[in-house]
């Protein structure tokens, strides 16, 4: 039970499984900003307001329950759609492995946009989000781009300079979020 208890908290906190995939660990890298940027907010613009309007079809009928449920073969053909869009406009870009990022970042979109009041507040969300996906990934990429010309001490070499990225990079919008407050 012990064995059990100590694997379970070396993967949740020592070996952290998500910053140690090549896919997450190469996914800030500069060139695969490239493609996931622009796939990235192209699939939020789409998703935000097909989200709000499968919504209020299924809350019409009594069924808001199954917006996830419905939302999600919405994403992955939006998603399909929106690697084959890209791949046509800009073909020497490699789209591979991006399937699962795209994803998980439509269905926060998605998840957003049903709690929304109109249409026009859903598309928005998508222009806004889809612009600011692309923004972040930008300024990490730069930054981590950055880091790797620095003399970094071993200790926070890999991913720990990248949770320090991370967290500056939070807090530094985070000061955003004032800025409407009157």
């Amino acid at each position: 039970m012990t064995d059990f208890l100590f694997a379970l908290i070396g993967a949740a906190l020592v070996s952290n499984l998500i910053l140690g995939l090549p896919l997450a660990a190469d996914a800030l890298r500069h060139a695969r900003v490239q493609a996931l940027g622009p796939a990235g907010a192209l699939l939020i613009l789409f998703a935000a307001p097909v989200s709000w309007l499968v919504q209020q079809a299924l809350s019409a009928t009594g069924l808001a329950y199954l917006h996830l449920l419905a939302c999600l073969p919405l994403l992955a053909g939006l998603g399909w759609l929106c690697l084959a869009l890209l791949a046509r406009l800009r073909p020497a870009l490699d789209l591979t492995g991006l399937w699962p990022l795209l994803l998980g970042n439509g269905l926060g979109a998605m998840v957003l946009a049903a709690t929304l009041d109109d249409f026009a507040s859903s598309m928005a969300l998508g222009i806004g989000g889809g612009l600011g996906f692309w923004l972040v990934l930008q300024l990490m990429s730069d930054l981590i781009e950055r880091t790797g010309r620095c003399d970094v001490p071993a200790a926070f070499r890999g991913a720990p300079i990248l949770l320090v990225v991370a967290g500056l990079t939070g807090l530094v919008f985070l000061g955003f979020g004032g800025l409407g407050a009157a």
